[in-house]
């Protein structure tokens, strides 16, 4: 019954991350908190659709946010997310079945 919840839960995380636009809002990500409007404008997508993938891979459970006054500001979530050290000079998303290397 484990071994199913992780591969749904991997599964999860892969789907969200399978469009292009997702990943390089993660990469966005990797530089601290950034509301939608901020990431709009560092990658030049349309506001909604940057909103909509904000959405995707917070349901999936690889972001988090939290509301500051009118904006939501959204950071990878710590569970997933490992920040480069020097065993593992690459920041990566961790998910137990895998692990996918960022920003290198």
């Amino acid at each position: 019954m484990k071994d199913q919840l992780e591969s749904e839960r991997c599964a999860r995380y892969m789907k969200a991350l399978s469009e292009g636009d997702r990943l390089k809002i993660v990469e966005t990500l990797l530089e601290g908190p950034r509301s939608v409007g901020d990431v709009a404008e560092e990658l030049g997508l349309p506001l909604q659709n940057v909103s909509h993938h904000l959405r995707c891979l917070a349901a999936a459970g690889l972001l988090d946010s939290r509301r500051d006054g009118k904006f939501i500001y959204y950071t990878l979530n710590p569970e997933v997310y490992r920040k480069a050290t020097p065993e593992h000079p690459t920041s990566a998303l961790e998910f137990g079945c895998c692990r996918i290397e960022l920003g290198g």
